[in-house]
């Protein structure tokens, strides 16, 4: 999938705030989504289900440690590496 960072971005914005349930995930990019009570287990796997049903990447959650899966930009960052 040729796709450039800022679609990427905002199709993980779109999804994530979506899931979320809460546009706060646009503006604080850094902070951590489980502690911000923004993202739960059961909010992680939709995260996962979502990134394979909108780019075709799969991330299993025993792969990933949640620390790198955290925030906004890093969920772009591990998303980013697997195009």
């Amino acid at each position: 999938m040729d796709m450039d960072r800022n679609e990427l971005e905002s199709k993980v914005l779109d999804m994530l705030e979506d899931i979320c349930a809460d546009d706060a995930v646009r503006e604080e990019r850094d902070v951590d989504l489980f502690d911000a009570g923004l993202l739960d287990s059961l909010a992680a796997i939709e995260v996962f289900v979502g990134i394979e049903e909108n780019f075709g990447v799969e991330i299993a959650p025993t792969a990933v440690e949640r620390k790198e899966m955290n925030t906004v930009n890093k969920i772009i960052d591990q998303i980013a590496a697997r195009l």
